[in-house]
């Protein structure tokens, strides 16, 4: 019985190793990995949109990064359109102060007064209203 089982598994794998051994698959034309050519590198061709700086010119990198970024965001100068131009100048926007910064707490600059509410207000901390109350106001008697 041990005979019968050892041919049986020496015919078993002799026939698996055999199925190994050929097949049209494996009878293909492969590449020789020691023919291969070298190719010529590779090469950038020249941007002609570039310019050579101008002596003397502010290098592009050296711009303000916030100009760069409104320019971005917003694109450059426009022209208004004629809507615009007409509210602006109603609004008296082409004739502002330059230095209309300083003068704001200038002692003779003309202050409204609000009320306490506003200044409250404009004083109150910050936060997320979570904690905010109200007070009902006293009954008209």
């Amino acid at each position: 019985m041990r005979k019968a089982v050892l041919g049986t598994v020496v015919l078993v794998g002799v026939g698996l190793l055999s199925a190994c051994g050929g097949g049209s698959g494996l009878k293909r034309a492969k590449p020789d990995e020691y023919l291969v050519a070298r190719q010529a590198p590779l090469v950038i061709p020249p941007d002609y949109a570039l310019v050579p700086p101008k002596p003397g010119a502010p290098r592009p990198q050296d711009q303000n990064p916030s100009a760069l970024a409104l320019e971005a965001l917003f694109g450059g100068q426009v022209q208004r359109s004629a809507g615009e131009q007409s509210v602006v100048s109603e609004a008296g926007g082409d004739s502002i102060a330059p230095g209309v910064r300083s003068d704001v707490g200038d002692p003779n600059t003309t202050v409204v007064d609000k009320g306490a509410t506003t200044r409250d207000i404009v004083a109150a901390p910050e936060g997320d209203g979570q904690a905010a109350t109200t007070k009902a106001p006293p009954p008209k008697q």
